[in-house]
Order: C-alpha cells, then structure tokens, then sequence
C-alpha cells in the first residue's frame, strides 16, 4: 500500500507513525520546501514535533504530482480553510481507484459548509463513497510518542469504513468505524469552539465548576446544532464528540484552550494568532457556528459569547456574568 498524507503540520506528521506500519511507503506533502528539506536530511520535523524520528519508510515533497502519484489512501490533514484551494490543484493527480480520508477539524468561513460538502464539491457526487472523516481525541505529539488512542473513522459507505479501520489500527491506535458524517465533523469542529470558552474561564481565574459546567452545556449545543443538520445526537457521546471535547478542554497541548487562557489573561486575539505557528481552527469555526445558529435559529449561547469576544471586542468577564444572569431554563432545553 502507498500512502499519501496531505499536509506536514503535527498532526499530519504525527498519523504517518500510524499508517507506516501498515504501508509499504508513506509520501508526505508541505508546502513548505524547508520542512521538506528537514525531512529528507534529517528524517524529523523540526517545526511541528521536533525531538522524534520519522519512520523509516516516509519520505516528503514539495510536489503534488509526485505525492499523489498511484497512492491507494490520501490523508488530507490540510487547514480547513485552505483545503479547497489544494484539492482544485491536487484532484488532477488524484488515482481514480483511491480512497481519501479527511483529518481536518473545521467548517469552512466563506460558505460554512463541511468539508464533507467541500470535497464532493471539488471532485464530484461520484468520490461520495471513497472520502472518510477521521476525529476523535487525539493530540498529534501522543500519536507521535505512540501512546494509547483511540478515533472514529466515518464515511457513507460500511465496507469503505472496514477498510479505512484497517488502515490506522497499530498496537498504540484503535480505530472505531462509523456512519454519521455530518455528526462526527460537527464535534470535531465545535469542540474548538467550546475549549477557547473554557480557557478564557481558566485565563481569568474561575476554577473547576465553571470549566464543567462550560464543557457539559457546550456538548449541548454541540448536540443541538448537529440535529437541526442531520446528525445522530448520540455520536456527540461518542470520540468525535465527548471525547475530543473533554481532551481539548482539559489538555495542556489543547491550542483552541491556549488562545482562550490568553485572551482571559488580557491579550488581544490578533496579538495571539500572530505568535502562532501552528492554526486554532476553533478561532475561525467560531464565526461559522454562530452564522449556522442563527440561520437554523438554535440556541448556542456559549458560542455566541466567545464570538463576541473574538470579533465585537466584548470583555471575557462580561461574557460569563452574561452566560450565568441568563433566563433559567429546564436542563433539556
């Protein structure tokens, strides 16, 4: 098996330690040429998970073509809002016969769409079988360190799933399969979301009950919003939702939690995102979840409060005594 991995940031280096052991050649792509250059000299990525050895059977490049080149499975960990730009360029190399799979957590800003919605819209109805959705909780220096994790796999297709299974099991990953699409995007775009909540409350100072209680109400509007779209309220339960939530809003490697501890800490967040190397989707998601609330008039207030801090100036502090003076409501509301 060759595969391809679109995108050398962490966690894109990071699920080549998972699928090498199942290949006979792993091509990684960055657009980056000095990350490539490192790489082929060094066999580590420097930039994104520095102080780990590549596996032996990887190789990176520069170019596209030679990437994608007779590749059974492409793993497209690309940020999400520059994925459609690389796959208008990419699916002209793409082998008819492979089978993609989605690592990027995010919902596109220009269009709020799902990059479900982005693929098929690039490569046509006739890929819908062959693209997959990889999450779950699953920071990309633990993959790299090979400790225990487990994912979700989703597509609309059960054999294509199967298969995909057998493509990220190592003795340190188990992969669950599962058909809900819309349901295991949404939670690992959302969760994001969520985290720079809970970090703004932990920048400020306010302690484990509010972290809880920000962390359970916001599965609840994960949940809402995911069946106003289709989705099975029961996979927010699940790794794509319950899981990745609780990592990235409790984890020390959580880079949506990182920007919220800092903006409760008094910094600005173009100051935050400008000392960044590596993308906080949630930052971005932010703006498209609470445009999908409104069009689909589901009640998110969590996420409409971090979008008034992030992009109306509103004061973190005000954002919570908002959340805490709102209308008393039954819990199943």
């Amino acid at each position: 098996m060759k595969i391809a991995i679109l995108g050398a940031g962490s966690f894109g280096t990071a699920l080549s330690f998972v699928v090498a052991k199942n290949a006979k050649e792993v091509l990684l792509w960055s657009h980056s040429e000095d990350i490539v250059a490192d790489i082929e000299t060094n066999h580590v990525n420097s930039v994104y998970i520095p102080g780990i050895v590549l596996p032996s059977n990887l190789r990176a490049s520069h170019n596209l073509e030679e990437v994608l080149s007779r590749a059974d499975t492409v793993l497209s960990v690309i940020p999400t809002q520059v994925t459609r730009e690389v796959w208008t360029t990419a699916r002209k190399f793409l082998p008819p016969e492979a089978r993609i799979v989605v690592a990027s957590k995010g919902i596109e800003c220009e269009t709020n769409e799902l990059l479900s919605d982005v693929m098929l819209e690039v490569l046509g109805n006739q890929w819908r079988d062959r693209v997959f959705f990889l999450s779950g909780p699953s920071f990309a220096r633990e993959i790299a360190e090979k400790r225990p994790t487990a994912i979700t796999v989703a597509g609309y297709d059960i054999d294509g799933v199967t298969k995909m299974q057998s493509v990220f099991v190592s003795d340190f990953m188990r992969t669950y399969g599962a058909t809900d699409v819309i349901g295991v995007q949404l939670g690992g775009a959302l969760k994001n979301v969520i985290a720079i909540a809970v970090g703004i409350c932990d920048g400020l100072g306010m302690g484990n009950n509010s972290r809880a209680a920000l962390i359970t109400r916001g599965l609840a509007e994960m949940a809402r919003l995911g069946k106003v779209m289709g989705a099975d309220p029961l996979t927010f339960m699940g790794l794509a939702g319950l899981g990745d939530l609780v990592l990235t809003c409790t984890g020390e490697l959580s880079r949506n939690r990182s920007v919220g501890i800092k903006i409760g800490q008094g910094l600005h967040i173009d100051e935050i995102l400008g000392n960044m190397r590596m993308v906080a989707e949630g930052v971005t998601t932010t703006r498209s979840a609470w445009e999908l609330a409104k069009a689909k008039n589901v009640a998110m207030p969590i996420t409409e409060g971090v979008y008034q801090v992030l992009y109306e100036k509103r004061k973190p502090f005000e954002f919570i005594s908002k959340l805490m003076t709102r209308q008393m409501k039954f819990e199943n509301e």
